[in-house]
C-alpha cells in the first residue's frame, strides 16, 4: 500500500469527522436557538394578550416578576431574578453590609415595630433610643401594620440626612419626637475576635462579603502583636457565605502559596475555574480549629473542605448544610439583575459537598438529599478518607444544645426579652459580660414576672398524646381508653408547671444573654456564651500546650483516619462483618 496514500487518507477522514462534529454542534445550537426563539414569541403572545384583554388591571412588572420567579423555582434557590428597586437590598445581601441609617436591627410584633438592638456608636445608639422602645412612624408615616422590610426602607437614606422618629420608650406614656442624622452603617465580617487564655486566637467571621479576608487577617496580626500566638480558632458557625474569592484569601492566610483552595466546573467552559492560595501565609504553622454547624454554608464550606483536604485544620462541631453551587450575578436590561448557579465547586480532595438534589424532588415536591448510596469516598493530602454529596464532616463533633419547648416558648413569646428590657430600666449597670450571671435571686424573679404572662406551648409528648387520642375516637375504641388518655394529658399538664425549674439552667443560659446584650451589644453577648459553649471549650482543648491530639487527628490516626462516613458504608462494614 502506498504510505502517501494512507497519510492523505486518515487526513481526510480526520477533516470529515471534525465537519460532521461541527456540523453536529451547529445543528444543535441551531435547534437551541429556535426553541429559545420560539418559546420567547409564544410568552411575548401571552404577555401581550393578557396585557391587552384581562378584565381588570394588571401590573406589567408585577407580571414579569411573577413569570420570572416561576421559571427559576424550578431550578434552584439560589437563581433569582433582582428588579431594579430590590438591588440595593440584594447588595446588602450579597455583595457589602454598607449602607445610610441610624444603626438599629428592628422586629415586628403585633402590627408593631420594635427596636431589637441598636448597634454601638450609631446614631440610635448615641440618642437613647433602646431594645425594646417601639417605632411610630418615620418621617411622618405610621409604621402600624408595616412589615419590617417596609421599616428598613424608611429607616435608610443618604448619609447626613436628616430622619424624624417618633419613638415610644418603655419608660414614658407618650412617644416622644427625635431628629436624627444618618451615617454609613457598615456591619463588619468580623464580629467578634478576642485573644483568650493560653495564647489561643478566637475569630467570629459571619460572612464573606467585601474585606472579609482582610478583616480576619488584621485579627490574626493584633494577636501575634501580642505575643505568643499558640492555636487559633476562626468560628463559621451560621455563616451563610458569600464571595467564592474572599473564601480563598482567608485560606491562603494558612496555606502555602500556590495551593490547590478550589475548583469550579459549569456547562459553560467559561465558568470553570481553579482558584488557587494567592500570597505568603501569615501563620503557615499555628494550630487551627475551625468551628461549623448545620447553618455554615458555601464560602464558608469551601473554607472549611479546603482546611480539611490539606490537613491543616481540624474541623469541630456538627454538619454543614452542604451548599455546592456558585452563583455569577448578569446585568439585564433596566438596570435589573439576574442571578445564576453557574457551576459547582470542588475542595482540593475533589469532592463537590452538594447536599441537595435539585434536579429530582419528591412526591411532594420538596428537594431531596443526595441518597448515601451514590456518595464517594476521596483522600485528604495525608490520606483521611472523607465524602461527597453531604456538607463538610467535623472530624470531631459536639452536639449544639437542643432547646426545651418551654425555652423556645419564652424566646417566641417575647417574654425574655420584655424582662431583659424592664430589667435595664431598674438596673443602670451590671458586671462584665464575662462574669455576668443569672444568680437563684433574679430567676425567682423572672418566674414571678411571668405569673400573669400567656405562655402557653406543646411539648412532644403532649402532641403524640393529641394525635393517639384523635386516633383512638375516630375507631371508636371503648370510652375507658379514651378517658384514661384524657387523665394522661392532664398529668402531663400539670408536670409542665415544674419546667420553669426542671429546665431552670438553659433558661438561665438565654436569660443572661439577653441581659448582657443591653448593656454590652453583640460583642457582650458573645462573650457570655463563651462560658457555656461546649464545641468552644472542644476547640480550646485541642489546641492547649499538649497538642498531640491535635496532630493525631490530622495525620489520621486510629478513628480519625475515615471522617462522615455515610450510612450505608456503615451498614454494609458491619454486613460484611
Amino acid at each position: 500500500m502506498n504510505p502517501s496514500k494512507h497519510v492523505f487518507d486518515v487526513k481526510r477522514i480526520t477533516v470529515l469527522a471534525v465537519a460532521v462534529l461541527f456540523l453536529s454542534a451547529f445543528v444543535a445550537v441551531k435547534d437551541d436557538l429556535f426553541l429559545i426563539s420560539k418559546n420567547l414569541d409564544i410568552f411575548s403572545a401571552v404577555y401581550r394578550q393578557i396585557s391587552l384583554n384581562y378584565v381588570d388591571e394588571t401590573d406589567p412588572n408585577l407580571l414579569i416578576k411573577t413569570a420570572v420567579d416561576a421559571m427559576l423555582d424550578d431550578l434552584d434557590p439560589y437563581t433569582e431574578y433582582v428588579q431594579e428597586t430590590d438591588i440595593e437590598e440584594y447588595k446588602l445581601k450579597y455583595v457589602d453590609t454598607k449602607y445610610g441609617g441610624i444603626g438599629a436591627a428592628i422586629f415586628e410584633r403585633d402590627g408593631h415595630i420594635f427596636l431589637s438592638e441598636p448597634y454601638a456608636g450609631y446614631p440610635a445608639d448615641e440618642a437613647g433610643l433602646a431594645a425594646g422602645d417601639e417605632v411610630v412612624s418615620i418621617n411622618g408615616i405610621t409604621l402600624e401594620n408595616k412589615s419590617t422590610a417596609e421599616a428598613s426602607h424608611l429607616l435608610r437614606g443618604a448619609e447626613h440626612s436628616k430622619i424624624q422618629l417618633l419613638i415610644k420608650k418603655i419608660e414614658k406614656t407618650d412617644p416622644i419626637s427625635l431628629t436624627l442624622t444618618r451615617k454609613i452603617v457598615r456591619q463588619p465580617n468580623v464580629s467578634h475576635s478576642v485573644l483568650l487564655d493560653g495564647g489561643i486566637g478566637y475569630i467570629k467571621l459571619d460572612k464573606f462579603l467585601e474585606q472579609s479576608a482582610k478583616e480576619v487577617e488584621t485579627a490574626l496580626y493584633s494577636f501575634q502583636e501580642k505575643g505568643e500566638l499558640n492555636g487559633l480558632i476562626i468560628d463559621l458557625r451560621d455563616n451563610g457565605g458569600g464571595i467564592l474569592q474572599e473564601a480563598v484569601k482567608v485560606v491562603s492566610l494558612f496555606i502555602p502559596q500556590g495551593e490547590l483552595v478550589v475548583s469550579q466546573k459549569g456547562k459553560n467552559a467559561t465558568k470553570t475555574h481553579s482558584y488557587r492560595t494567592i500570597a505568603k501565609p501569615a501563620a503557615p504553622e499555628v494550630p487551627l480549629a475551625i468551628l461549623i454547624n448545620g447553618r455554615s454554608a458555601s464560602a464558608a464550606e469551601i473554607v472549611a473542605g479546603a482546611l480539611q483536604d490539606l490537613d491543616r485544620a481540624v474541623i469541630i462541631g456538627e454538619r454543614s448544610f452542604g451548599k455546592g453551587l456558585v452563583q455569577q450575578t448578569f446585568n439585564i436590561p433596566y438596570n435589573n439583575l439576574v442571578k445564576v448557579t453557574v457551576a459547582k465547586y470542588y475542595t482540593p480532595a475533589g469532592r463537590c459537598i452538594q447536599a441537595l438534589d435539585f434536579v429530582h424532588r419528591d412526591s411532594n415536591g420538596s428537594y431531596m438529599r443526595v441518597s448515601d448510596s451514590l456518595l464517594n469516598a476521596f483522600n485528604t493530602k495525608s490520606g483521611r478518607v472523607v465524602y461527597d454529596g453531604s456538607g463538610i464532616y467535623p472530624d470531631i463533633t459536639v452536639p449544639e444544645p437542643q432547646y426545651s419547648p418551654i425555652t423556645r416558648a419564652l424566646s417566641e413569646h417575647y417574654l425574655i426579652f420584655d424582662y431583659a428590657t424592664a430589667f435595664r430600666q431598674s438596673h443602670p449597670r451590671i458586671t462584665d459580660a464575662d462574669k455576668f450571671e443569672v444568680d437563684e435571686t433574679l430567676y425567682t424573679d423572672f418566674i414571678n414576672f411571668l405569673k400573669d404572662k400567656d405562655y402557653q406551648y406543646a411539648t412532644k409528648t403532649e402532641t403524640s398524646l393529641r394525635a393517639l387520642k384523635a386516633v383512638a375516637e375516630i375507631e371508636r375504641k371503648p370510652e375507658e381508653l379514651i378517658q384514661e388518655l384524657g387523665a394522661l394529658s392532664q398529668k402531663i399538664h400539670q408536670s409542665k408547671q415544674q419546667d420553669l425549674l426542671t429546665h431552670r439552667e438553659e433558661i438561665k443560659k438565654v436569660l443572661g444573654s439577653e441581659i448582657v446584650s443591653r448593656y454590652y451589644y453583640k460583642n457582650g453577648r458573645t462573650t457570655f456564651s463563651f462560658r457555656y459553649d461546649d464545641q468552644l471549650h472542644r476547640a480550646k482543648a485541642l489546641l492547649s500546650k499538649d497538642t498531640a491530639e491535635y496532630y493525631s487527628i490530622l495525620a489520621g490516626e486510629g478513628k480519625y483516619k475515615t471522617i462522615g462516613r455515610p450510612e450505608t458504608f456503615l451498614a454494609s462494614a458491619e454486613t460484611a462483618n
